[in-house]
Protein backbone atom coordinates (compact mmCIF):
# COMPACT_ATOMS: atom_id res chain seq x y z
CA UNK A 1 0.00 0.00 0.00
CA UNK A 2 1.50 3.59 -0.96
CA UNK A 3 1.27 6.52 1.45
CA UNK A 4 -1.15 8.30 -0.97
CA UNK A 5 -4.73 8.37 0.78
CA UNK A 6 -8.28 7.92 -1.14
CA UNK A 7 -9.50 10.15 1.90
CA UNK A 8 -8.43 11.83 5.06
CA UNK A 9 -10.19 11.11 8.11
CA UNK A 10 -10.12 13.92 10.69
CA UNK A 11 -11.24 13.62 14.16
CA UNK A 12 -11.17 10.50 17.05
CA UNK A 13 -9.34 7.83 17.32
CA UNK A 14 -8.90 6.03 20.66
CA UNK A 15 -9.93 2.94 22.39
CA UNK A 16 -13.30 1.75 22.35
CA UNK A 17 -14.22 -0.01 25.93
CA UNK A 18 -18.02 -1.24 25.10
CA UNK A 19 -19.50 -4.07 27.63
CA UNK A 20 -22.52 -5.69 26.18
CA UNK A 21 -25.45 -7.79 27.91
CA UNK A 22 -27.78 -10.05 26.01
CA UNK A 23 -30.71 -8.23 28.70
CA UNK A 24 -32.64 -4.97 28.34
CA UNK A 25 -31.24 -2.71 30.91
CA UNK A 26 -31.95 0.47 32.72
CA UNK A 27 -30.40 2.69 35.14
CA UNK A 28 -28.57 0.89 37.67
CA UNK A 29 -28.71 -2.41 35.80
CA UNK A 30 -25.89 -5.07 37.33
CA UNK A 31 -26.11 -8.01 34.40
CA UNK A 32 -23.57 -10.30 33.13
CA UNK A 33 -22.07 -9.75 29.90
CA UNK A 34 -18.54 -9.22 27.42
CA UNK A 35 -16.45 -6.43 27.57
CA UNK A 36 -14.27 -5.26 24.96
CA UNK A 37 -11.22 -3.08 23.72
CA UNK A 38 -10.82 -3.05 20.44
CA UNK A 39 -9.78 0.60 18.20
CA UNK A 40 -13.21 3.32 17.91
CA UNK A 41 -13.40 6.83 17.56
CA UNK A 42 -15.76 8.38 14.88
CA UNK A 43 -12.82 8.66 12.76
CA UNK A 44 -11.50 5.31 13.07
CA UNK A 45 -14.49 3.66 12.95
CA UNK A 46 -15.20 5.55 9.48
CA UNK A 47 -11.98 4.34 8.46
CA UNK A 48 -11.98 0.97 9.24
CA UNK A 49 -15.20 0.43 6.95
CA UNK A 50 -13.56 2.89 4.43
CA UNK A 51 -10.57 -0.34 4.40
CA UNK A 52 -13.24 -3.03 3.70
CA UNK A 53 -14.42 -1.51 0.73
CA UNK A 54 -11.12 -1.26 -0.52
CA UNK A 55 -10.22 2.34 0.05
CA UNK A 56 -7.04 3.78 1.56
CA UNK A 57 -7.58 6.49 4.86
CA UNK A 58 -5.22 8.68 5.97
CA UNK A 59 -5.66 9.71 9.50
CA UNK A 60 -5.56 12.80 11.02
CA UNK A 61 -6.18 12.94 15.14
CA UNK A 62 -3.97 13.06 18.20
CA UNK A 63 -2.60 10.09 19.70
CA UNK A 64 -0.80 9.80 23.00
CA UNK A 65 2.86 8.74 23.06
CA UNK A 66 2.11 6.45 26.03
CA UNK A 67 1.35 2.33 25.88
CA UNK A 68 -2.18 2.72 24.98
CA UNK A 69 -1.27 5.47 22.15
CA UNK A 70 1.44 2.94 20.96
CA UNK A 71 -1.02 0.10 20.99
CA UNK A 72 -3.35 1.68 19.00
CA UNK A 73 -0.66 3.09 16.30
CA UNK A 74 0.43 -0.25 15.28
CA UNK A 75 -3.28 -1.61 15.45
CA UNK A 76 -4.47 0.94 12.99
CA UNK A 77 -1.18 0.14 10.75
CA UNK A 78 -2.16 -3.47 11.21
CA UNK A 79 -5.27 -2.89 9.53
CA UNK A 80 -4.42 -0.51 6.58
CA UNK A 81 -4.67 2.88 7.83
CA UNK A 82 -2.25 5.64 6.80
CA UNK A 83 -0.75 6.94 10.08
CA UNK A 84 2.10 9.11 9.03
CA UNK A 85 0.45 12.52 10.35
CA UNK A 86 -1.07 11.27 13.48
CA UNK A 87 -0.31 14.12 15.72
CA UNK A 88 1.38 12.23 18.39
CA UNK A 89 1.40 14.40 21.78
CA UNK A 90 3.96 13.90 24.39
CA UNK A 91 2.14 15.05 27.30
CA UNK A 92 -1.65 14.56 26.81
CA UNK A 93 -3.22 10.82 27.04
CA UNK A 94 -4.64 8.48 24.80
CA UNK A 95 -8.19 9.24 24.36
CA UNK A 96 -10.83 6.56 25.13
CA UNK A 97 -14.34 5.89 24.74
CA UNK A 98 -16.47 3.95 27.09
CA UNK A 99 -20.07 2.42 26.74
CA UNK A 100 -22.64 -0.36 27.73
CA UNK A 101 -25.37 -1.35 25.66
CA UNK A 102 -28.05 -4.04 26.13
CA UNK A 103 -31.00 -5.94 24.22
CA UNK A 104 -32.48 -2.42 24.72
CA UNK A 105 -29.70 -0.50 22.87
CA UNK A 106 -27.07 1.90 23.97
CA UNK A 107 -27.72 2.82 27.71
CA UNK A 108 -24.74 5.21 28.58
CA UNK A 109 -21.71 6.16 27.15
CA UNK A 110 -18.98 8.68 28.51
CA UNK A 111 -16.29 10.06 25.22
CA UNK A 112 -12.76 11.34 26.59
CA UNK A 113 -11.99 13.08 23.53
CA UNK A 114 -10.03 15.99 25.49
CA UNK A 115 -6.88 15.60 23.93
CA UNK A 116 -8.25 15.67 20.48
CA UNK A 117 -9.64 18.55 21.74
CA UNK A 118 -6.57 19.96 23.25
CA UNK A 119 -4.46 19.13 20.33
CA UNK A 120 -6.33 21.57 18.58
CA UNK A 121 -5.37 22.99 15.13
CA UNK A 122 -2.38 20.74 15.27
CA UNK A 123 -3.54 17.73 13.98
CA UNK A 124 -4.42 19.90 10.55
CA UNK A 125 -0.07 20.71 10.19
CA UNK A 126 -0.10 18.03 7.03
CA UNK A 127 -2.75 20.21 5.35
CA UNK A 128 -0.69 23.40 5.63
CA UNK A 129 3.47 22.64 5.25
CA UNK A 130 3.48 20.37 2.17
CA UNK A 131 2.84 17.16 3.14
CA UNK A 132 -0.98 16.73 2.34
CA UNK A 133 -1.83 20.17 1.07
CA UNK A 134 -1.17 23.67 1.22
CA UNK A 135 -2.61 27.37 1.56
CA UNK A 136 -2.05 28.23 -2.42
CA UNK A 137 -2.52 24.05 -3.06
CA UNK A 138 -4.95 22.70 -0.50
CA UNK A 139 -6.33 19.17 -0.60
CA UNK A 140 -8.98 18.35 -3.17
CA UNK A 141 -10.43 14.95 -2.30
CA UNK A 142 -12.46 13.29 0.14
CA UNK A 143 -12.28 14.34 3.75
CA UNK A 144 -14.32 12.58 6.70
CA UNK A 145 -14.63 15.61 9.13
CA UNK A 146 -16.21 14.24 12.72
CA UNK A 147 -17.76 16.62 15.21
CA UNK A 148 -15.19 15.91 18.31
CA UNK A 149 -13.43 18.51 17.18
CA UNK A 150 -14.15 21.63 19.38
CA UNK A 151 -16.12 24.18 18.00
CA UNK A 152 -13.20 26.69 17.42
CA UNK A 153 -11.69 24.00 15.17
CA UNK A 154 -14.98 23.34 12.93
CA UNK A 155 -15.15 27.21 12.54
CA UNK A 156 -11.80 27.50 11.71
CA UNK A 157 -12.08 24.85 9.51
CA UNK A 158 -15.32 26.33 7.92
CA UNK A 159 -13.53 29.34 6.72
CA UNK A 160 -9.75 27.83 6.10
CA UNK A 161 -8.38 27.80 2.52
CA UNK A 162 -7.14 24.86 3.19
CA UNK A 163 -10.91 23.28 2.41
CA UNK A 164 -11.81 24.82 -0.18
CA UNK A 165 -11.05 22.50 -2.33
CA UNK A 166 -12.52 19.42 -0.59
CA UNK A 167 -15.41 17.05 -0.70
CA UNK A 168 -16.06 17.41 2.90
CA UNK A 169 -18.38 14.88 4.53
CA UNK A 170 -19.53 15.61 7.78
CA UNK A 171 -20.56 14.21 11.03
CA UNK A 172 -21.47 14.91 14.31
CA UNK A 173 -19.64 12.48 17.02
CA UNK A 174 -23.04 11.77 19.33
CA UNK A 175 -26.08 13.86 19.42
CA UNK A 176 -24.75 15.72 22.84
CA UNK A 177 -22.05 17.65 20.09
CA UNK A 178 -24.41 17.73 17.06
CA UNK A 179 -24.75 21.41 17.47
CA UNK A 180 -21.06 21.96 17.06
CA UNK A 181 -21.27 21.55 13.53
CA UNK A 182 -23.37 24.23 12.68
CA UNK A 183 -20.00 26.12 12.10
CA UNK A 184 -20.30 24.18 9.01
CA UNK A 185 -24.13 24.03 8.21
CA UNK A 186 -23.80 26.59 4.93
CA UNK A 187 -20.15 24.97 4.02
CA UNK A 188 -20.69 25.29 -0.30
CA UNK A 189 -19.41 21.33 -0.39
CA UNK A 190 -19.78 19.52 2.76
CA UNK A 191 -22.17 16.91 3.15
CA UNK A 192 -23.94 15.88 6.58
CA UNK A 193 -24.43 12.81 7.82
CA UNK A 194 -26.27 12.90 10.83
CA UNK A 195 -29.40 10.63 12.62
CA UNK A 196 -33.35 12.19 12.91
CA UNK A 197 -32.27 13.36 16.76
CA UNK A 198 -29.38 15.48 15.50
CA UNK A 199 -31.15 16.82 12.76
CA UNK A 200 -34.05 17.69 14.97
CA UNK A 201 -30.97 19.60 17.37
CA UNK A 202 -29.26 21.40 14.22
CA UNK A 203 -32.71 22.91 13.24
CA UNK A 204 -33.80 23.09 17.22
CA UNK A 205 -37.25 21.15 16.66
CA UNK A 206 -38.43 17.69 15.99
CA UNK A 207 -38.80 15.99 12.85
CA UNK A 208 -41.67 13.00 11.91
CA UNK A 209 -39.20 11.07 10.15
CA UNK A 210 -35.71 11.04 8.38
CA UNK A 211 -37.15 12.97 4.61
CA UNK A 212 -38.64 15.91 6.46
CA UNK A 213 -35.48 16.27 8.54
CA UNK A 214 -33.28 16.34 5.33
CA UNK A 215 -35.77 19.18 4.04
CA UNK A 216 -35.31 20.83 7.36
CA UNK A 217 -31.31 20.94 7.01
CA UNK A 218 -31.39 21.94 3.33
CA UNK A 219 -33.95 24.81 4.50
CA UNK A 220 -31.41 25.58 7.20
CA UNK A 221 -28.42 25.90 4.94
CA UNK A 222 -27.12 22.65 4.36
CA UNK A 223 -25.80 21.74 0.70
CA UNK A 224 -26.29 18.19 0.87
CA UNK A 225 -27.64 15.69 3.79
CA UNK A 226 -28.05 12.24 4.81
CA UNK A 227 -30.57 11.24 7.46
CA UNK A 228 -31.04 8.16 9.32
CA UNK A 229 -33.85 7.16 11.38
CA UNK A 230 -32.79 3.70 12.60
CA UNK A 231 -34.75 1.09 10.88
CA UNK A 232 -37.64 3.35 9.91
CA UNK A 233 -35.95 5.23 6.87
CA UNK A 234 -33.44 7.00 5.17
CA UNK A 235 -33.09 10.14 3.19
CA UNK A 236 -30.32 11.97 0.54
CA UNK A 237 -30.44 15.11 -1.17
CA UNK A 238 -30.22 18.87 -1.56
CA UNK A 239 -33.02 21.73 -2.01
CA UNK A 240 -35.32 19.64 -3.86
CA UNK A 241 -34.13 16.47 -4.82
CA UNK A 242 -34.69 14.15 -2.06
CA UNK A 243 -34.71 10.27 -2.09
CA UNK A 244 -35.94 7.89 0.61
CA UNK A 245 -35.40 4.65 1.35
CA UNK A 246 -36.22 1.50 3.85
CA UNK A 247 -33.47 -0.11 5.43
CA UNK A 248 -33.56 -4.17 5.68
CA UNK A 249 -35.01 -5.60 8.77
CA UNK A 250 -32.31 -7.25 11.10
CA UNK A 251 -32.15 -8.05 14.67
CA UNK A 252 -30.38 -5.27 16.19
CA UNK A 253 -26.91 -6.85 18.42
CA UNK A 254 -24.97 -3.18 18.60
CA UNK A 255 -24.91 -0.11 17.45
CA UNK A 256 -22.26 1.77 18.63
CA UNK A 257 -20.21 2.82 15.24
CA UNK A 258 -23.56 1.63 13.07
CA UNK A 259 -23.55 5.60 11.92
CA UNK A 260 -20.01 5.59 10.99
CA UNK A 261 -20.20 2.41 9.12
CA UNK A 262 -23.44 3.87 7.49
CA UNK A 263 -21.35 6.79 6.39
CA UNK A 264 -18.30 5.00 5.50
CA UNK A 265 -19.91 2.47 3.11
CA UNK A 266 -21.63 5.78 0.96
CA UNK A 267 -18.69 7.56 0.69
CA UNK A 268 -16.87 4.67 -0.80
CA UNK A 269 -19.64 3.68 -2.91
CA UNK A 270 -19.72 7.12 -4.25
CA UNK A 271 -16.11 7.21 -4.74
CA UNK A 272 -16.66 3.96 -6.84
CA UNK A 273 -19.24 5.73 -9.37
CA UNK A 274 -22.56 4.24 -7.53
CA UNK A 275 -25.82 6.49 -8.28
CA UNK A 276 -27.53 7.72 -6.01
CA UNK A 277 -30.10 5.29 -4.91
CA UNK A 278 -27.53 2.59 -5.28
CA UNK A 279 -24.65 4.17 -3.44
CA UNK A 280 -27.82 4.92 -0.47
CA UNK A 281 -28.99 1.17 -0.71
CA UNK A 282 -25.45 -0.11 -0.03
CA UNK A 283 -24.69 2.34 2.72
CA UNK A 284 -28.09 0.97 4.42
CA UNK A 285 -27.07 -2.58 3.71
CA UNK A 286 -24.11 -2.11 5.95
CA UNK A 287 -25.48 -0.45 8.45
CA UNK A 288 -28.18 -3.52 8.73
CA UNK A 289 -25.22 -6.13 8.51
CA UNK A 290 -23.17 -4.48 10.88
CA UNK A 291 -26.08 -3.70 14.06
CA UNK A 292 -26.98 -7.56 13.04
CA UNK A 293 -23.30 -8.45 14.68
CA UNK A 294 -22.30 -10.18 10.73
CA UNK A 295 -19.76 -7.79 10.30
CA UNK A 296 -16.75 -7.88 11.80
CA UNK A 297 -15.79 -4.23 14.18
Amino acid sequence: MTNTPDIICIGSVLWDVIGRAASHMRVGSDVPGRITRLPGGVAMNIAMTLRRFGMKPALLTAIGQDVEGNELIAEAQRMGMICDHVYRSEDLPTDVYMAVEGANGLIAAIADAHSLEAAGAKILRPLENGTLGAANAPFSGLVALDGNLTVELLQTIATSSLFRAADLRVAPASPGKAERLLALIDHPSATFYVNLEEAGLLCQTTFPDSASAAAGLITRGAHRVLVTDGGQSASEGTAGDIITQTPPAVMVTRVTGAGDTFMAAHIASEAQGMDRAAALARALNAAATYVSGETPL
